[in-house]
């Protein structure tokens, strides 16, 4: 059988699996060694011990269910309102400020969750309501809920960087400091949205309808503290990376300990709490770690079968420039954040299409920001981006999902656009990474 035929076959299995429910990650480990037991015979099972090696003692792949259980203890301690009304308070009486925060300290929460579907339910759990009660526009506050939580991927410590450093040997350190440019990029371009679209028509944000506005300067100072202390904690983690002090898994360990440290200094600490978080912990890295085991068998006798030559001679058949072939993997990717998450996308396609990309001459570190921002745009693109269907999990009875596409749209153009730029200027990209690690 042709490798042509054989990824054939695989893709439709794959499809046919998923349209079934079949569980992710035993979907693709278990196509991946029926189709090499019937193609190689008993050969292909030489592949699961080294597999399952990599996977399960990945001393990497270990950052994640720390970086998780930070999450889930920054947001079950209420740390996200802390965060939420400082905000606010800082960027004071402007049309639109509150969406302004929302983006913020949506992003910051979905930096902290690290996963794109947590992220976004988390912040609109907590975001959404207070947006709605202030008389905001419906598809101003759905949207600025989605791009924010959906933008956490891309504010390290981000899981699916994690996972395409892992599975590329690269940098995590070096793919944390390169997402910085696009992310504030990111920011910068839809803050400047929310401000112009709300002077254009004002109905959209109304002016002083918060509880900000009735606070004493003694409630101020406590909000502002207890903001600055939560946002803070990001930074030291990330800070402690950059330094060199701690590896990204040690860097976990730290904002674990910081989340509890907390916890206790906002007087939220409770058993019940962390008992909880560290369910829901389990829970999530459970079925991320079968996913990512599963994805990997899949990947790798994806590239036992040669598919990176069939890729590269295909491209070649082509005859498209080296950034042709760029933008031929962005649509792929695009078009696979119709039907699978974050985490799927980067395991099949980073082990593919990163060795093709160093070969025609670009950074991988610069490719992997380009694939998270482009994830990230995939998975919440109507009408069939998964995380479009979060978001209407959270919402109010009366919102549709046409209204949800409608709030969605200009958000995904804006950060097309983000993804264009750096594609083109991969020097925005990699300069601060150069210059701090070389």
């Amino acid at each position: 059988m042709g490798i042509e035929l054989l990824s054939g076959v695989l893709l439709l299995c794959i499809l046919v699996s998923f349209a079934l429910g079949a569980p992710v990650g035993f979907a693709l480990g278990g196509i991946a060694m029926a189709v090499g037991y019937a193609t190689w015979g008993e050969g292909i099972f030489n592949i699961l011990p080294n597999t399952f090696e990599a996977t399960l003692f990945s001393f990497i792949l270990l950052a994640i269910p720390l970086y998780i259980y930070m999450g889930q203890l920054l947001t079950r301690s209420g740390i996200g309102d802390a965060m939420f009304n400082a905000s606010q308070l800082v960027i004071g009486k402007v049309r639109g400020s509150l969406a302004i925060s929302v983006i913020g300290v949506c992003s910051m929460i979905g930096a902290m969750v690290g996963i794109i579907g947590a992220g976004i339910m988390t912040s609109g759990s907590i975001a959404l309501k207070p947006m709605l009660d202030r008389g905001y526009d419906k598809r101003l506050a759905l949207g600025v809920i989605m791009a924010g939580g959906g933008l956490g991927i891309l504010i390290p410590p981000s899981v699916p960087m994690i996972m395409f450093a892992a599975s590329t040997q690269n940098s995590v350190g070096k793919m944390f400091i390169a997402a910085l440019f696009p992310a504030l990029l990111a920011i910068i371009v839809m803050v400047a949205y929310i401000l112009i679209s709300c002077k254009m028509n004002p109905d959209r944000a109304p002016l002083g309808t918060g509880a900000e506005a009735k606070m004493t300067p003694k409630e101020k100072a406590r909000t502002l503290r207890d903001g600055f202390m939560s946002v803070l904690l990001i930074f030291a983690v990330l800070g402690s990376i950059i330094s060199g002090i701690a590896t990204p898994t040690e860097s976990g360990a730290i904002g674990v300990v910081g989340a509890i440290i907390l916890a206790f200094f906002f007087k939220r600490f409770r058993l019940g709490m962390f008992r909880m978080a560290g369910m829901e912990t389990a829970m999530l890295v459970s079925v991320a770690m079968w996913i990512i085991l599963g994805a990997t068998l899949f990947s790798n006798f994806h590239l036992l079968m040669g598919v990176q030559d069939m890729i590269a001679g295909f491209t070649k058949d082509l005859g498209l420039p080296p950034l042709g072939v760029i933008i031929l993997m962005q649509l792929v990717m695009l078009g696979l954040g119709f039907i699978i998450d974050e985490f799927i996308i980067v395991l099949m396609c980073a082990p593919l299409f990163t060795p093709i990309v160093v070969d025609l001459g670009f950074d991988p570190i610069w490719f992997g920001i380009l694939m998270i921002l482009n994830i990230e745009i995939a998975v919440q693109t109507p009408p069939y981006g998964f995380a479009l269907f979060y978001l209407k999990g959270i919402a109010p009875p009366d919102v549709t999902m046409l209204d949800i596409y409608k709030s969605v749209t200009p958000f995904i153009l804006l950060k097309l656009m983000v993804l264009v730029i750096c594609m083109l200027n991969p020097d925005l990209v990699m300069w601060l990474p150069n210059k701090v690690m070389g």
